[in-house]
């Protein structure tokens, strides 16, 4: 059953995408990126001619001054004439990829068309109206309202009369609250939301923006333990009690520690990070640095290293559970318990907290929002009044009243239907700047948008399908108009289109051709070989280890160069008397030992084979070849299996059964240090910390403090309060060229830059470059 809050915050954010979203990176061009076609220049003085193409002066300094009016060298004459050089070679490229017609591409058209509409969006909105929501907006947000409602449910079509009544049965529901009635009493019984039953009413807490805008506004306007007058939201009529007023929560600042854990993890690691939490929480109890035990510890390798630092964060940026823990935090310094989130356990500590953002530095994210919102339909109401008069719209109130008398009963069944012969379908309902709409356009729109609607009334609804009608042919026109009315939205909407023009070409003549061409990339790689190097690098092993007793234990199972672990464990396998077939069970569990062993090439595993007494001499041994034999079949390695010969089973109990002993077992052993890890800190999850690989120098600072040489080397860890690191340095590789498969991702850009380079020279001699230095040195302002 979805709670009612849920319904009205899901419903107040969805409602559409941000401007300008795009996964293109040329898309929207970064602030180094020349941008826009050739235009007619509007002072017929080029500043650059391309082949045969004028660029006008306006045209550069527009994008020039947008891409460069904030820069601390804008308008000197390095920048001028350096943005000059980028301006020629994006101009090449578009003029390239319109030579190519890639302009005309179903795709490139359905993905401009895409971006154009967002791009149309600010210029169809109130810009007043706008800044005065939004100023409502963080007003609202410096308060958080707990409330309660009752709501009864009315179709958004319903039939007014309808709508009357669930108006007037909430004014008298009210009468009763205030009389003395109690209010959850009364939300239990009538409220309709489904969750009322359970919640008495109650919404808890909220702020601005989580709502749908009117209810929000009927809170927000409630003063502390007063009951609204009946308001009306897309899901019905609500009362709404307001139970308490709070000061905006503002913003936190935390630390974590985390240790990563998931619900699909093997159980023993669950446990293990389980384990490991508490011991850390242990240590910060008894008073250790909360700062080094997340540099030790953690798992978030994002913060470890500023000691588990987080941004600063507010209500909404964080999953649930972990903003809940922070805010809960009352004192600088304090922390919390450990709790689970779906990332894995942390600890948090309050780091500092910080009140609600100044209006200038929320304005931007609060527009965005804004636009979204359900209040945005004050916004448009608006833009319609302003786009009626200055498109000239024009109705024709008989030809309406006539239109609307055709309405009947068939329309609350969504079953309306008109007659296409009818003369009267080709009169004109309306007019915008002289263009018309018929009645037969109102009837079309109509029957396709029409759905069964038994609440309403026939004459409601045809006049709801024409105030739709209108509007949508009001904001269509307007529309269609914007680069006739704005300079901006016609730069803008070039810049867009030429930059998925280069996007497409980039990717087809350097990009995707620089993954694709492997020959090009190896020739490249050999000719350019001196640039990849591997400096000096020490294979090592680091170990981080509580105490010296702990480290001999590791040495020990480093030098058996295997170790026998815990899990995974595995059933033994039972044969019939003097029987060495694998049963059908059988099969069952070796399938299940070759899938670990699959997947964890550093494992190993023990087959040992045993025989009851009186069974024949052998048996055991052929029993253990016989598991063998079948896990080498699953695609084990022989060499991963160790058979041993157990004979018979000398204490074996009394009263056991003789098939109790004629089984193969298993031992599991392991190679890895994570395995090792795992081992030794089954009793203290923070026993021991490893780390391997190939290190160039700085790449690890344990590593940098000792001596660089082949060998073994033990250091007290005075950050840790007397933990050892114990370094084994396996070997030392001299400075090399690095091969082709080690330097693949920077040989691959080198390469995609020396492929574009060649190719804007190919186009300059196919487009000879001119430049208008008069017009140049008039740009040139320091």
């Amino acid at each position: 059953m979805i709670h009612f809050r849920v319904m009205l915050m899901a419903a107040a954010m969805a409602t559409g995408t941000a401007y300008a979203q795009t996964s293109k990176p040329a898309a929207k061009p970064a602030s180094k990126t020349a941008t826009a076609t050739g235009m007619p220049a509007k002072n017929g003085t080029p500043i650059l001619t391309i082949g045969k193409t004028l660029v006008p002066v306006h045209e550069f300094e527009y994008v020039y001054s947008k891409n460069n009016a904030n820069a601390e060298d804008a308008f000197t004459d390095k920048s001028v004439r350096e943005y000059v050089d980028l301006y020629t070679n994006f101009k090449l490229k578009v003029m390239n990829a319109e030579s190519l017609r890639m302009d005309t591409a179903a795709a490139f058209k359905q993905e401009l068309e895409g971006y154009r509409r967002q791009l149309a969006q600010p210029y169809l909105t109130e810009k007043s109206v706008t800044d005065r929501l939004v100023k409502e907006v963080y007003d609202r947000m410096k308060q958080e309202v707990k409330a309660s409602h009752i709501l009864l449910m009315v179709d958004p079509q319903a039939d007014p009369k309808d709508t009357l009544k669930a108006f007037n049965k909430l004014v008298d529901l009210r009468k009763r609250a205030l009389a003395g009635e109690d209010f959850a009493k009364l939300a239990r019984e009538n409220s309709e939301d489904p969750s009322a039953k359970q919640n008495d009413g109650d919404l808890g807490y909220f702020t601005a923006m989580q709502m749908v805008y009117p209810f929000e506004s009927a809170a927000y306007a409630t003063t502390k333990g007063q009951i609204s007058m009946p308001v009306r939201t897309r899901f019905g009529f609500h009362i709404v009690k307001v139970v308490d007023k709070r000061q905006s929560q503002g913003q936190v600042q935390v630390a974590h520690i985390m240790i990563k854990a998931n619900p699909g993890m093997p159980a023993e690691d669950s446990i293990a990070a389980r384990n490991k939490v508490y011991e850390i929480y242990g240590k910060l109890r008894k008073g250790d640095s909360f700062n080094t035990l997340a540099q030790s510890f953690s798992e978030d390798q994002g913060s470890k290293d500023r000691g588990g630092v987080l941004p600063a964060f507010s209500s909404g940026n964080m999953i649930p559970s972990f903003e809940e823990a922070s805010f809960a935090i009352k004192d600088t310094g304090a922390y919390s318990a450990p709790f689970l989130t779906p990332y894995g356990w942390h600890i948090v500590k309050l780091m500092n907290r910080k009140p609600l953002e100044t209006y200038e530095e929320l304005e931007p994210s609060l527009k965005t929002k804004v636009s979204k919102d359900s209040r945005s339909d004050m916004n448009r109401s608006v833009l319609m009044a302003r786009l009626k008069k200055e498109n000239n719209l024009i109705e024709f109130p008989k030809v309406k009243a006539k239109a609307f008398a055709k309405a009947d009963t068939s329309l609350l069944s969504g079953k309306w239907r008109y007659k296409r012969a009818d003369k009267a379908v080709k009169e004109v309902l309306f007019t915008i700047k002289g263009e018309p709409t018929t009645v037969g356009n109102l009837y079309d729109y109509i029957e396709k948008s029409q759905s069964a609607n038994k609440k309403s009334n026939p004459a409601y609804l045809m006049l709801l399908g024409y105030n739709s009608l209108l509007e949508e042919k009001m904001i269509a026109y307007e529309d269609a108009h914007l680069s006739d009315k704005y300079e901006d939205y016609k730069m803008l909407y070039k810049e867009y289109r030429d930059g998925i023009l280069l996007f497409s070409l980039m990717d087809q003549k350097v990009w995707t051709k620089a993954l694709e061409d492997t020959t090009g990339v190896k020739e490249y790689y050999e000719r350019n070989k001196a640039n990849y190097k591997w400096e000096q690098r020490a294979d090592a092993q680091i170990f981080n280890v509580v105490d010296a007793k702990t480290l001999e234990g590791v040495k020990a199972k480093l030098a058996a160069k295997r170790f026998a672990v815990a899990e995974p464990t595995f059933d033994a396998i039972t044969f019939d008397k003097n029987a060495n077939k694998v049963s059908e069970k059988g099969n069952t569990e070796v399938r299940k030992i070759s899938f670990a062993l699959k997947n964890d090439e550093a494992m190993t595993i023990e087959v040992l084979g045993f025989a009851a007494k009186g069974e024949k001499s052998g048996t055991s041994r052929k029993r253990a070849k016989a598991v063998m034999d079948s896990l080498v079949k699953q695609g084990i390695e022989a060499k991963r299996i160790m058979i041993i010969d157990g004979g018979f089973v000398k204490d074996a109990p009394k009263d056991a059964k003789p098939e109790a002993s004629q089984k193969v077992t298993f031992a599991v052993y392991n190679s890895s240090l994570k395995a090792l890890e795992r081992t030794l800190n089954t009793n203290n999850p923070l026993a021991v910390q490893t780390t391997e690989g190939k290190f160039q120098k700085t790449e690890n600072t344990t590593l940098d403090k000792v001596s660089w040489k082949v060998g073994d080397f033990t250091i007290i860890d005075d950050a840790t309060k007397g933990r050892v690191n114990y370094i084994v340095i396996k070997a030392l590789e001299a400075p090399r060229p690095k091969t082709l498969d080690e330097a693949r991702g920077l040989v691959i850009s080198d390469y995609q830059n020396e492929l574009e380079k060649k190719w804007l020279a190919e186009l300059r001699a196919q487009n000879p470059v001119t430049v208008n230095e008069a017009e140049v040195k008039k740009l040139i302002r320091k």
